[in-house]
């Protein structure tokens, strides 16, 4: 493939290109990659995601806007991502502005610099995306010469410890209402009007909008909120996130951008459908995603081969929270197997249950030599399961294992989390013993002339984190010593069971897990310790590698925060939660009453079954006016 020229055009000398690792990240000009005239267009947006080239290019949101963007005539979206350690060090020796990869312009020259907020633990490289354009940090000290700084994406369901970084913060999904805010920004610009006067104004006119800068927040002697009031009239004390409730009608990149290099997930992506049904007590996505909302079938075998012959990859991943909830996964993927059969096209089916039917369509995409498997029971013992609504029994675990073994896989993922809510020292005893059963099952099942080789159980744990938005918003969060304690517990007891050769065990990072559970339920008091933690040189805080705790710790002292209020504390009933201005379409009381019913032990049948009331309704369509005309009651 001949590469586009760029004479004259690269913000980076050859020199300083071949000093780096992977060149390609910042050259632009890849294949589908949008070019315009920019003395013809309006207003220019440019798209960032707040982390390493390989990760921004795999996230599907980041391919929909800059599609949307760039239908527009008037508008030319570019991309922009966070530089590497490497690269870093060399913009700031030399005094090099942070560019867009399209155009090669400086992100400080642009209208819109828009942020997606996917993880926790990128906040701080928000701060370096800003630092590196010329941007201040801070959205008090923005003049006429700065870009509006907008955010999007799931961590904005609560923006508060990031507040004071952005102009404005798009809650929802992003295909609705960000036609009329463009449209304002050209009127208010074309009168002359400064940020201020369309910061208000989007406030007041457009839905799904927040500005931090317009709203005051007062605290009790406790520390924990007593109010949030907006301080300008006519804008909104509550804000309704922005949803698609055609997903048919939405926009979608049937040409997606296709790197150079190899990224994370390199693959065509069919977005199925939105929401989940299964209302995991534990799970933010599938709260504030609801209600679930199907594309048709039709739409989606049109996508995949326009997407097929726009890209020439030669993967399709199927999208969604949980795609065995698909209504047509079974035509759907009867489709693309034909589909891509004649075009040599491997099909990815992730977010799958482990059933009879999804086996056996695994078994048929895959090649001969199986590619493990992967089952999240996330508890070991079944009353815990029921505490988060986990909606598995151990015997459907085991015979969906039984069902795999025979199948002809012999490699197992289990992934479970320690510190949740309830738990004890026999619900985590139970993690080994469910893992040991089912390397059991292996060899109970199959003679020695069937198995493919010794069984291989791969145990993961990650750490609880409550979230804003879930039944377990209310819910206390363990110790870096005791997420540490429980990892040792749960080794323990694996390395005693009879299979224990078999079972490979590991955890995620307990300190890093406590630092995402205080930016997720955090208030605008954390801004100054990120601000003080990116000052004293922390950056790439979602990468092992580069995370520093004992910084963390140093600026949380200095900035006069105890990091323990955010975790360690369970939260009273009638508490005021810095995210309650928001309306995920969830109602604060049904989350309370399913907080309740964790406490109980008692299982919530999921949105196919029975409606529970959560407020989804409200949005008039998918899942809650499925089985009749008038809605679930």
């Amino acid at each position: 493939m001949q590469l586009p020229d760029f004479e004259n055009r690269l913000a980076l000398s050859d020199e300083i290109l071949m000093s780096v690792e992977k060149p390609a990240r910042y050259i632009g000009g890849e294949v589908n990659a949008v070019q315009k005239d920019k003395s013809k267009v309006d207003v220019r947006f440019c798209m960032c995601f707040p982390d390493v080239y390989e990760i921004g290019m795999s996230h599907l949101g980041i391919q929909v806007l800059y599609d949307m963007f760039n239908r527009y005539e008037d508008v030319w979206c570019e991309r922009v991502y966070s530089p590497w350690v490497d690269l870093d060090k060399i913009m700031r020796e030399q005094n090099i502005p942070l560019f867009a990869l399209e155009s090669q312009d400086p992100v400080r020259a642009f209208d819109f610099l828009g942020i997606t907020l996917q993880y926790e633990m990128c906040y701080t490289n928000v701060l370096q995306v800003l630092d590196l354009s010329g941007i201040p940090l801070l959205a008090k000290d923005r003049t006429t010469m700065d870009p509006i700084v907008i955010g999007g994406g799931p961590c904005t369901y609560n923006p508060e410890p990031i507040a004071p970084f952005f102009d404005m913060f798009y809650i929802g999904e992003g295909e609705t209402v960000y036609r009329q805010l463009l449209d304002i920004y050209k009127e208010e610009k074309a009168a002359g009007k400064n940020r201020e006067d369309f910061l208000l104004r989007a406030a007041r006119e457009v839905t799904g909008i927040y500005v931090p800068s317009l709203y005051e927040t007062t605290y009790k002697q406790d520390k924990t909120i007593a109010s949030f009031t907006p301080t300008a009239e006519g804008v909104p004390a509550r804000i309704r996130k922005e949803i698609v409730m055609d997903l048919d009608k939405a926009p979608y990149p049937t040409n997606p951008i296709v790197p150079y290099i190899k990224v994370t997930q390199d693959r065509v992506v069919l977005e199925i459908q939105r929401g989940c049904i299964r209302g995991c007590r534990f799970c933010q996505a599938g709260q504030i995603y609801r209600p679930v909302r199907e594309k048709s079938l039709d739409v989606l075998k049109q996508y995949a081969l326009e997407m097929l012959a726009g890209t020439g990859q030669e993967e399709i991943s199927l999208n969604s929270l949980s795609s065995s909830d698909y209504s047509h996964l079974e035509e759907l993927v009867d489709f693309l197997m034909e589909t891509c059969r004649e075009k040599k096209v491997n099909i990815s089916l992730p977010s799958l249950r482990i059933d009879a039917f999804s086996l056996d369509v695994m078994s048929k995409v895959q090649d001969v030599k199986k590619s493990s498997l992967t089952f999240a029971p996330e508890a070991g013992s079944q009353r815990l399961r029921n505490v988060i609504n986990k909606g598995l029994t151990e015997e459907v675990i085991l015979n969906g294992a039984a069902l795999a073994f025979t199948g002809g896989w012999s490699r197992v993922k289990l992934y479970f989390m320690l510190g949740l809510p309830t738990e004890t020292e026999e619900d985590i005893r139970q993690i080994a013993e469910l893992s040991n059963k089912i390397a059991a099952l292996y060899y109970e099942l199959l003679p020695k002339e069937k198995r493919s080789g010794p069984v291989q159980i791969v145990v993961s744990t990650s750490f609880f984190v409550p979230k804003p938005f879930t039944p377990f918003q209310w819910a206390k969060m363990c110790t870096k010593e005791e997420f540490l304690q429980k990892a040792s517990q749960t080794k323990q007891a694996i390395c005693g069971q009879l299979n224990q050769k078999r079972i490979k065990y590991n955890w995620h990072e307990a300190d890093v897990s406590v630092m995402e559970g205080i930016f997720a339920r955090g208030d605008q008091k954390v801004a100054d310790v990120i601000l003080r933690a990116y000052q004293k040189g922390c950056i790439y805080d979602a990468w092992g590698e580069y995370f520093n705790n004992a910084l963390w710790m140093d600026a949380f002292a200095e900035c006069g925060v105890d990091p323990d209020f955010y975790t360690v504390r369970e939260r009273y009933a009638k508490e005021i939660f810095p995210w309650d201005f928001l309306d995920c379409g969830v109602r604060k009381d049904f989350l309370a009453r399913e907080w309740e019913c964790a406490q109980k032990e008692e299982v919530t049948p999921n949105c196919r079954v029975q409606c529970q009331g959560c407020g989804a309704l409200q949005f008039g369509g998918g899942v809650c006016f499925e089985k009749r005309e008038g809605g679930c009651v």
